[in-house]
């Protein structure tokens, strides 16, 4: 206890200081007077008496600082004394303070904003209760990552090391009787889901074992956005009944307005409708994820061991022979590593990138501290005169820099709120866990440690260097001053290289992203996109249950738009290009022998009608394109290839009359016609990599999985593109008012939005490469001016021996150009081994693409050559007179 009171004594001395100094100041006079008339007492001068006695005291000021060391807490009193002085020198240089502040906001703001994401797609665990024991079954490809109801069923009676739930985000259905019908995206679950998520809702129930078997799955739970907006945050909701797709079902919940699985779109939840008597779609179609929760105990091994060991079973289970590949790599992997997927790459490399911006806005501000120590030689040396240790003196330096660093960490959080916002709306609404990314704690301790980091990387050299005075030289002024700094001018340029080297790196990086995304954008899709408006229409389930009503619908659509103004062809399909979506088979290839121990082909399906080939410009190579016979009830079952496909399962042979299935099927389907390849589902790439093939067929003919209700109506048009719309939405509430019209948009939009994701990636690396060029642009010519500075009075010499603005200015740009090349030599070596780690972001270039790294060589020299231009032709103009007479 007397300890304790003994501490807070000393502590609370700290606030009591300025009358403790004056009293120990009174003191030490007291004592210095003593001394001086003792001195005088025996016969010296006044002068040399009090001489005497200031030798005798040993020095009143270090006698004052070893008793506040005795009397204080030491650590303490010397930190809020370097503050406050700190804070003194700052505010004397205000144009040093902002450029410094704003240097590090910038490059601490910018990895926040960018750390903000990492933390809330990466880090924050999921909104699930114990989300570290959620996990996602997957296989080596795209086809294996996904399992049919059958299978989920299976599982589910099987599996002891967890327990699985299954769900599709891919559905779309229509709400009517509700005011104006409605197109909603939601998703079908099996109905353990909710409870194996752990997730409760905000109003009503979830579901509950059973209600995703027939007869018991009529039920449907909103999302709290389509409560809010369809239903006005009523309630009295529950229980109530509603159409979907002409089925009613009962509204039995409402989700929380933070809940989501896979997709943030999903506006409702339905059961699954497993029904093992529908052979075709409980082994055959609806493949979805499964994720499942690791039982109390088990370990993700044991849980891989029995998915493996249950895959064998799976398969013999199936009503048909599936091959022995299929989910041979089956195994589990934590839930948010499967949500997350291709993002984690991304998102580290762009913190990589942001990363190098924080490093060259450092070495920026260290190179303003180096010479703003060099203007403080003199207070340096006079303060280790007065007896200062090389260590306080850092400590100092060091302290001023990390004020600076916390101004800039603290206007930095500003910047990355903001800076947030814009990363939002700049990357793909798609991105997993996008819209519940903020600024949370874990941001601002992030930010901080920044901060802190960042100022003792960009303080501890200019504090080492500075630190270390000769009191003979730094007492010293004009040019014998600057003779002796040496030694900060060649840390100054290296550090001025090593920005440069760090630009290089990111400016090689966004130029090949640049490079990459212009060879993307110009890639052939196959197809003509320009003046095609393209609408989603839906009738419902119930209107198309007599196909032939649902035919007459369409062709009577396509009569009435084809005949607007404006409007030259029209035309039906039922998925777009570059639309990615469930319309796959496995198929049978006849000719072609398939390993029983690799996966079936899987054959992507476009239903169209007879127009849609010649309005998108895809052209016929062999056989004949589809009639109005094709699609007739009964007509024999005909395709069209595309050229690949045919290529790739008759080499060397005529397509035309060959025939394929699919595996559940018993008809084949004869080939008519091979057509040109289009961009199916990305530009990069025909198909995904779990595809092997393409087909087109005629929409009707009578066979179930070619008369989808929901159809895309595509409409060239040679006029106004607005007038077209107007015209396609009459014409689809004269004929069907219950059919929702969505997605209007043209062609040529899905084709920009279809390389959203690489256009954003390079959108970010050109701004931070832009932010890398200009600071370092700034610290070379930073650099340069100040050795201009330095070197006044030699210039002033050499111009008046006779040397000419010419050579002058050949002297400067030459120490300008020695430090570029410097820098872009080593940051070119950098960039060689950085634009590894890039090659999954790049489309057609290679990750040491040599046309790329030369023009940034080039062009990095060309900035350097330009910032050091301007100091240059400055010192062209120093008058000899005045360098001579300041020296």
């Amino acid at each position: 206890m007397r300890a304790l009171r003994a501490w807070l004594l000393r502590f609370g001395g700290l606030f009591a200081r300025q009358r403790r100094d004056c009293a120990l100041a009174a003191e030490m006079e007291s004592h210095l007077q003593m001394h001086i008339e003792d001195n005088l007492a025996r016969g010296m001068t006044p002068a040399e008496a009090r001489r005497q006695a200031l030798i005798k005291l040993g020095g009143v000021e270090q006698t004052k600082e070893s008793y506040r060391e005795r009397r204080g807490l030491p650590f303490l009193d010397t930190l809020l004394q370097d503050i406050r002085f700190a804070f003194r020198m700052l505010r004397k240089s205000p144009g040093f303070t902002a450029v410094a502040v704003l240097t590090l906001a910038l490059g601490i703001g910018a990895n926040s904003a960018i750390f903000s994401l990492v933390n809330g797609i990466l880090l924050r665990p999921l909104p699930y209760e114990q989300p570290e024991r959620l996990v996602a079954l997957t296989g080596s490809s795209g086809w294996d990552d996904v399992f049919p109801e059958g299978a989920l069923v299976a599982m589910q009676a099987k599996l002891r090391t967890m327990e699985v739930a299954g769900f599709s985000d891919t559905d779309k259905l229509n709400l009517t009787g509700v005011g104006e019908a409605m197109r909603l995206q939601g998703s079908s679950v099996s109905a353990n889901l909710f409870s194996l998520l752990g997730a409760r809702p905000e109003l009503g129930r979830v579901f509950v074992k059973g209600e995703d078997q027939p007869g018991r799955d009529n039920l449907v739970i909103l999302s709290h956005e389509l409560w809010r907006q369809k239903f006005g945050g009523d309630p009295k909701v529950i229980g109530l009944s509603v159409a979907l797709e002409g089925v009613n079902r009962q509204i039995v919940g409402v989700m929380p307005a933070d809940f989501q699985l896979a997709s943030s779109k999903s506006q409702f939840w339905v059961p699954l409708h497993l029904d093992s008597r529908n052979i075709g779609a409980y082994w055959g179609g609806g493949f979805m994820p499964v994720i499942g929760r690791l039982r109390p105990g088990v370990t993700l091994q044991q849980a891989q061991a029995e998915i493996r060991a249950c895959i064998p079973q799976l398969r013999k289970m199936f009503p048909w022979r599936m091959p022995d590949a299929l989910w041979a790599d089956a195994g589990v992997i934590p839930l948010q590593e499967s949500l997350v997927g291709n993002v984690r790459a991304k998102l580290v490399i762009l913190l990589s990138a942001i990363a190098l911006v924080l490093l060259i806005a450092c070495v920026n501000v260290a190179n303003l501290l180096l010479a703003r120590a060099a203007t403080r030689r003199r207070e340096i040396g006079m303060r280790t005169a007065m007896g200062a240790g090389r260590w306080r003196i850092c400590r100092q330096l060091l302290t001023e820099s990390m004020l600076l660093a916390v101004c800039g960490g603290s206007l930095g959080v500003l910047l990355a709120v903001n800076g947030l916002a814009w990363l939002k709306a700049i990357l793909p609404a798609d991105t997993p866990r996008l819209a519940s990314t903020a600024v949370d704690w874990r941001v601002v301790g992030f930010t901080a440690a920044v901060a802190l980091f960042a100022g003792a990387i960009f303080g501890l050299a200019p504090a080492l260097h500075a630190s270390k005075v000769d009191l003979t030289q730094s007492l010293k002024t004009g040019g014998q001053q600057t003779a002796a700094m040496g030694g900060s001018r060649r840390l100054r340029n290296a550090l001025a290289i090593s920005e440069i080297a760090a630009a290089v790196v990111l400016v090689t990086g966004a130029g090949l992203l640049v490079k990459s995304l212009w060879k993307l954008s110009h890639v052939n899709p196959g197809f003509r996109a320009e003046s095609i408006v393209t609408a989603r229409v839906t009738p419902s389930e119930k209107f198309c249950a007599q196909f032939a009503r649902c035919q007459n619908f369409y062709n009577e659509l396509i009569a009435q738009v084809h005949a607007l103004p404006g409007v030259e062809d029209a035309a039906v399909v039922s998925v777009l290009p570059l639309k990615l979506e469930n319309r796959a088979f496995a198929a049978s290839m006849e000719g072609h022998l398939q390993d029983p121990r690799q996966p079936a082909p899987v054959i992507l399906e476009t239903a169209i009608t007879p127009d849609y080939l010649r309005l998108m410009g895809i052209p016929l190579l062999r056989g004949r394109e589809f009639t109005d016979a094709d699609a007739a009830p009964g007509a024999p079952a005909v395709a069209l290839v595309t050229a690949a496909t045919a290529n790739l399962y008759w080499p060397n042979q005529d397509a035309v009359g060959k025939h394929l299935k699919p595996v559940f099927d018993k008809e084949w389907t004869t080939i008519v016609g091979v057509v040109g390849d289009i961009a199916e589902t990305s530009l990069a790439s025909k198909w995904p990599d779990w595809v092997t093939g393409s087909i087109y067929e005629p929409y009707g003919n009578g066979r179930g999985r070619l008369l989808p209700a929901q159809m895309s109506l595509v409409a060239r048009t040679t006029g106004g593109e607005s007038g077209a719309v107007a015209g396609i939405r009459n014409a689809v509430a004269n004929l069907n008012p219950e059919a929702p019209v969505s997605d209007v948009r043209t062609l040529s939009a899905i084709v920009s939005d279809s390389i959203a994701e690489p256009r954003s990636t390079m959108s970010l690396f050109a701004i931070f490469a832009g932010l890398a060029l200009i600071l370092g642009a700034v610290g070379i010519y930073g650099v340069v001016s100040y050795a201009v500075v330095q070197r006044t009075a030699e210039i002033g010499m050499r111009v008046a021996l006779g040397a000419q603005q010419r050579d002058i200015l050949r002297l400067i740009l030459g120490q300008g150009a020695r430090i570029a090349l410097a820098g872009v030599c080593t940051g070119v070596a950098g960039a060689f081994v950085a634009t590894r780690l890039m090659t999954s972001l790049l489309f057609a270039v290679g990750a040491s693409d040599a046309g790329t790294f030369v023009a940034v060589a080039v062009l990095l020299l060309l900035v350097a050559l330009l910032a050091t231009y301007i100091p240059a032709r400055r010192a062209t103009r120093v008058d000899p007179m005045v360098a001579l007479r300041h020296e």
